[in-house]
């Protein structure tokens, strides 16, 4: 059936005798390209491999040749049709690249190679930027039905990288490893269940991320917010952990909304403190601790504060440890009302960025082995934002008429 396909579809593409547009053609810079005569180029298919018949034309001016028909097929500086590069970009994008040729051998009967894997999805990856720059860029405002609650939740997780990308970068126990990913998602609410408790909007959760600094990572989920419709939403929030970069960009583009601290990471902090203080007392550790996360469900955090302040360290290492964790607190305690917020039907915790985190880059690049380029990683991220926000069509169409 792929024979009689590629037999089949040769025929269709060759029907127009190579594209031919005339003795001359028009260059972009005004100047004049010839016909020079046709020539074939070697296609692989969905459908099995082909020969296409194009009419090659040169620009003397320029010094550069070209066959118009490669643009119409989107075939420009590529042997794979469209189709094939779409399989080779979507499992690119979720299995290791030397693992990935035998997947499309297997389901699709396509023989590629894991580096034409892998070059294909950087390539695409670096496309799918240019179509959210590009759709960011033309975004218009339509007044059509308001959101009810729209959330911006930010969090960064590490990638492992090559020596080269962490040159002069210090980690937690000396040379860096790995660089950080920044990575946000958008979603809505529109409900709450009988108990109150709020209700994410089915299929509402899109992603972006890449590994930049703060101030690019803020124009690119401020453009995400503003194309899922921020300018009509009734009510803001942005989720973090207690990272200052987070908050910055909170200020800057979305300095209305409600700014709210991840409860489960601020747990994080009074046991941080307990840890340091009551160290193998495991039964005070526990009463400790029952009651400052009472407090802290309650948005009290004042008393945990308090409760904080009147331990007894016993070294200047442990009295610097709970300075450290009461500024925490004294710093976040307006984002840590918790029990105002739940009392709005708001989210509190960060878990579907969290789990993006997992999902879209701890299940991909984290894997065993695994060594990346910050342009590597920000090509498959990019593809796997796209993928797992459901606008892979959306991407193609955009490519189908550019």
């Amino acid at each position: 059936m792929h024979h009689v396909g590629s037999l089949m579809l040769e025929k269709l593409l060759n029907s127009d005798g190579g594209d031919y547009r005339g003795s001359t053609l028009p260059c972009d810079k005004g100047h004049t390209s010839d016909f020079k005569e046709y020539r074939e180029k070697k296609l692989l298919t969905v459908v099995g491999p082909v020969r296409v018949k194009r009419a090659y034309y040169y620009d003397q001016e320029c010094q550069k040749g070209s066959c118009p028909k490669d643009n119409v097929l989107d075939i420009v500086g590529t042997s794979f049709s469209p189709g094939v590069r779409r399989i080779m970009g979507r499992v690119g994008a979720y299995r290791p690249f030397g693992l990935g040729h035998e997947d499309i051998k297997e389901m699709a009967g396509i023989s590629v190679d894991a580096k034409e894997i892998e070059r294909v999805s950087h390539r695409l990856g670096e496309d799918v930027e240019l179509f959210y720059k590009k759709e960011a860029a033309s975004i218009k405002i339509i007044p059509i039905e308001s959101i009810p609650k729209m959330y911006v939740c930010i969090d960064g997780t590490g990638v492992p990288v090559v020596k080269a990308e962490t040159l002069n970068r210090k980690g937690k126990n000396g040379h860096a490893k790995t660089r950080e990913v920044k990575l946000g998602c958008v979603f809505t609410q529109s409900l709450v269940d009988e108990k109150g408790n709020p209700i994410r909007d089915e299929a509402s959760t899109t992603y972006v991320g890449a590994i930049e600094t703060a101030e690019e990572f803020g124009g690119r989920i401020y453009a995400e917010a503003i194309s899922r419709g921020l300018e009509r939403a009734q009510e803001v929030c942005v989720i973090g952990d207690g990272a200052p970069w987070i908050w910055n960009i909170a200020h800057e583009h979305f300095y209305r909304a409600t700014q709210i601290i991840d409860l489960y990471h601020a747990r994080e902090h009074y046991w941080n403190v307990a840890k340091v203080v009551f160290d193998s007392d495991r039964e005070n550790m526990s009463l400790w601790t029952d009651k400052r996360r009472k407090e802290l469900d309650q948005g009290e955090v004042e008393q945990v504060i308090e409760a904080i302040n009147q331990l007894s360290p016993s070294t200047q290492e442990q009295q610097e440890g709970l300075e450290k964790e009461m500024g925490y607190f004294e710093k976040n305690k307006e984002r840590m009302r918790y029990r105002n917020f739940r009392k709005q039907g708001l989210f509190v915790g960060s878990g579907v960025v969290e789990a993006g985190c997992r999902t879209v880059i701890g299940q991909r690049l984290k894997q065993s082995g695994m060594h990346w380029t910050v342009r590597g990683a920000n090509n498959v991220i990019a593809l796997r934002c796209c993928i797992l926000s459901n606008r892979w069509e959306d991407f193609w169409e955009y490519r189908s008429c550019a």
